[in-house]
Parts: C-alpha cells; structure tokens; sequence
C-alpha cells in the first residue's frame, strides 16, 4: 500500500500540481494588475514541459498568450512591451510598499530583488534573432 501512495506522489505529479497553480496565478495576474502574469505562464510551461505534455501544447497555443511562451521557449524573448510592463509594474509596487512605511530591512530586500529581476529581463534579447536558433 505505501509503494502505490509513494507512485502517486511521484516528480510528475508535483511538477504538474504546481504547473496548475502557476497557471492559476496567471490568470489572477490577467485580473489584477499590480500582479505579474508573465512569468508565472512560463514557470508553469517549465513545469508541464516536464509533467504534461498536453497542457504544455495548451499553453503553447493558447490564442492570447501562446506566441510569447513559444518565443521564450525557443529564444528566451521578452519583448519590449513585457520590459516596459514589469518595471512599470515593480516600481508602481515599490511606491506603494513606500507608502506603507515597512521596516527598512523589507524595502532593501525587496529593492535589491526587483533590481535583479529587472536586470535579468533586460539582459534578455527584445527579439528573435533573424536567422534561428543556433
């Protein structure tokens, strides 16, 4: 009995539980604004490229966001829009974290992680390239 639990709650399973929540968060980014959406479909194509290739040809060719996931997949794109978006977007929730008057300790780390962030999406190409993957 416990090896048919443990077969149950193998990699996969996790893998595809969590690709699930990612998308979950998704679509609540597509509803709030203030909460990225971006990143959580590709968290979630990692996770069911690994887990579920069905849910990962949905992602894929999903008609609102699919064409962005294939260009990460394939060339770790993120286009200009998604750039200006994302650092719209963390400093708009720094601003707000400013009003609020946390501890210092929390506004350094959360500078010091939206900084890496944003330096990580900028270092990524705006483009495919013209002639194809390498």
């Amino acid at each position: 009995m416990q090896k048919k639990i443990n077969g149950i709650f193998n990699r996969c399973f996790w893998l595809h539980l969590t690709g699930i929540v990612f998308v979950a968060l998704g679509f609540i980014g597509i509803v709030l604004p203030v909460m990225p959406t971006t990143i959580f479909f590709i968290l979630a194509l990692a996770c069911f490229t690994r887990s579920s290739p069905r849910f990962a040809n949905w992602l894929l060719n999903h008609p609102k966001f699919g064409y962005s996931l294939q260009q990460w997949q394939k060339y770790q794109v993120v286009p200009p829009k998604g750039k200006w978006g994302a650092g719209i977007g963390m400093s708009l929730g720094f601003l707000i974290l400013l009003l609020n008057q946390p501890p210092v300790w929390v506004l350094v780390i959360v500078a010091v992680t939206e900084l890496a962030v944003l330096a990580y999406i900028l270092r990524k190409p705006s483009y495919p390239p013209l002639s194809g993957p390498a």
